[in-house]
């Protein structure tokens, strides 16, 4: 349906039957400040409580206020709706509500919309007093059309005038209740989604926004041709839907860690500001520091004080805290590091994906600085991971780094409301007396292990130092005495290592092709197996949460299949550019880690785009590496 007149002009006698389908990628995309990303987190809440799979993922601009009608100023939220769990964005999207045609554009010039997706455009541009943007507007329209896309235009001005006297400020919850109506979701549960938004405001607030989501719904009913129903199931156990910075922060506190140190950073901030409006009642504190170096050397010695302390920041604060991150390896101080992950080097691109910094997590610090560094791989493990490595933390003397990223960060999955165990919390701070002969770093011939001495045990009294020591904490550049702490300090990760049990191979046990990742890419790896291997081809995947140490048999599921590939949102030099040959090339980050460990003729692919790696991209490019291996073969 290709409307030249605004589509209030063609009212239909009677709605359409709703087409039955198992998923959906919707976008809504605005400018800035306009609503868009609460409008499709409230989407995907609503469905998400009616028993649909869902993950969101945010489309947020470089700049913090980008100008106005801009194309690379497109900020707004993508939704992907399903009958079943969902576990990653999927691939195009197929129906996008853009509040100008400006955004619009840039999301099309990335290739993010399906080719003959449907668009619901804000028609107001029509009539705008600027004979620029009208020309603009229609030229995009008639475009668009001729690309294949199904343009419908929509009066939201026009429509939030009549019941709000800031259509800026109604537009989202207009398209909320154009959206519900078209996808069939409860309007009781909207309503009550609605109200818990605007809670801490005046009834005529949320009263006045439930009236926009009313015209919305009552819009889409009279002026839209097609309608889509999601098949849902209800959830036999209680579920919450969260992103993955809350889920970090609800971690941090089931951890029984009670100290966060930080410093605002992008896209890291949210999981300590929510920390900051709830830590409080359970007994913690969030401290904000005057900067990253300063916010790392407060959670060390908190850690030091006598419990262990998180510090939560993004690749450039990680790059700061290298120096004291040394001090807490070598002092053995417990300390938990949260890295989201954002494009980079320098600045780079603070709002973007990329998995950029495990080499960074791995290898950071000058001289050898032995640390944990764990991947959670969706949005619930984002939870878990925490209190795994406050554990770790604590029982080695190590600092853990959990490496999220901008993809989990934000994007929003409903699991299992976890159900709390006294095993979680870290267990009272040791006060009894030192025994007799104790030394600080009375280090174990077997795991490098040493008793932990907290500032006020008594007959426990040393001096605590960065420099080289012995097992008295005296300074010590004797040569044995050197190599015999960081003998001790390795011999940790070995003692740990030992202790993880081998990851699952998802798909066949043995075959053609076996993809790796780590991290937020599991969803989408798993989903293009599952895709290939209905095609007939022999393709699996093994995805990493360990990294550092990688747990024991990893080697031999690597020799079960003829080719091995990493799949990372990292860079990797491309075969095909004319320089690259195998003496030259650069390989991501995860590939050059197993290709050295393992002595495996790796491969890799990777993007590092800025934005989340699809499933079908996956497909298409383990589609042409089996037939050229099976070309050259």
């Amino acid at each position: 349906m290709n409307e030249t007149l605004a589509p209030e002009r063609a009212t239909r006698p009677a709605p359409p039957a709703a087409r039955t389908i198992t998923e959906h990628i919707v976008e809504v995309i605005s400018d800035s400040g306009e609503g868009a990303q609460r409008c499709g987190q409230s989407l995907a809440a609503i469905a998400a409580r009616m028993g649909n799979g869902i993950w969101t993922t945010e489309i947020i601009p470089a700049e913090i206020q980008p100008p106005a009608r801009s194309v690379a100023g497109a900020s707004g939220i993508r939704i992907r709706i399903g009958s079943e769990r969902v576990s990653n964005g999927g691939d195009q999207t197929q129906l996008v509500v853009a509040f100008n045609e400006q955004v619009l554009i840039g999301r099309v010039q990335a290739g993010e919309l399906e080719p003959g997706a449907t668009i619901l455009l804000e028609s107001m541009w029509r009539e705008h007093r600027d004979p620029a943007v009208v020309r603009s507007y229609l030229e995009t329209v008639e475009a668009l059309r001729k690309d294949g896309y199904v343009v419908h235009e929509v009066p939201l001005e026009q429509r939030c005038k009549e019941l709000v006297s800031d259509p800026r400020k109604g537009k989202n919850m207009f398209v909320l209740g154009l959206l519900c109506n078209l996808y069939g979701l409860d309007p009781q549960l909207a309503r009550e989604q609605i109200a818990r938004i605007f809670g801490k405001k005046d009834e005529k607030v949320i009263q006045s926004n439930v009236a926009l989501y009313e015209a919305g719904a009552a819009w889409g009913e009279a002026h839209l041709d097609f309608k889509y129903r999601i098949p849902a199931q209800k959830s036999k156990v209680p579920q919450i839907v969260i992103n993955g910075n809350t889920a970090i922060a609800l971690g941090v506190m089931a951890s029984g860690m009670d100290i966060c140190a930080m410093y605002p950073i992008t896209p890291a901030t949210s999981a300590s500001h929510y920390l900051s409006e709830v830590f409080e009642k359970v007994g913690g504190l969030v401290h904000q520091a005057e900067d990253e170096i300063a916010a790392c050397a407060f959670a060390v010695g908190a850690s030091y004080a006598g419990k262990c302390a998180v510090t939560i920041t993004s690749g450039p604060g990680y790059s700061l805290k290298q120096e004291v991150l040394g001090l807490a390896v070598m002092a053995e101080i417990p300390l938990v590091v949260v890295n989201v992950q954002r494009g980079g080097p320098s600045t780079g691109q603070p709002t973007k994906v990329e998995q950029g910094d495990l080499p960074a997590a791995v290898f950071g610090s000058h001289g050898d600085a032995p640390k944990v560094v764990i991947a959670p791989c969706c949005i619930e493990d984002c939870f878990y991971s925490v209190i795994t490595a406050r554990k770790i933390a604590e029982t080695f003397g190590m600092v853990v780094v959990v490496l999220s990223d901008a993809s989990l960060s934000t994007a929003q999955q409903p699991f299992p409301r976890p159900e709390f165990s006294e095993d979680w919390l870290a267990p009272p701070v040791d006060q009894t007396p030192v025994p007799p002969g104790a030394k600080p770093y009375d280090w174990d011939p077997v795991t490098g292990l040493s008793r932990r001495f907290q500032p006020g045990r008594p007959g426990g009294m040393h001096t605590l130092t960065g420099l080289a020591h012995d097992r008295a904490s005296k300074v010590a550049y004797d040569p044995k005495i050197n190599e015999e702490g960081l003998r001790a300090r390795s011999l940790k990760l070995a003692a740990l290592q030992k202790t993880l049990k081998a990851p699952t191979v998802f798909g066949g046990n043995d075959g053609d092709m076996l993809l790796v990742g780590w991290g937020s890419t599991m969803g989408a790896i798993e989903e293009a197996v599952t895709r290939l291997r209905a095609e007939g081809l022999a393709v699996s995947s093994m995805h990493l949460r360990f990294i550092q140490p990688m747990p024991s048999g990893i080697g031999p599921i690597l020799k079960r299949f003829r080719h091995v590939m990493t799949i990372e949102g990292n860079w990797s030099d491309k075969v095909e550019d004319e320089l690259i040959d195998a003496d030259n090339r650069r390989y991501s980050a995860l590939a050059m880690m197993l290709r050295s460990r393992f002595l495996v003729d790796i491969d890799c692919w990777s993007e590092a785009r800025g934005q989340p790696i699809k499933p079908g991209d996956i497909c298409r490019v383990v589609r042409n590496a089996l037939t050229r291996k099976g070309q050259s073969s």
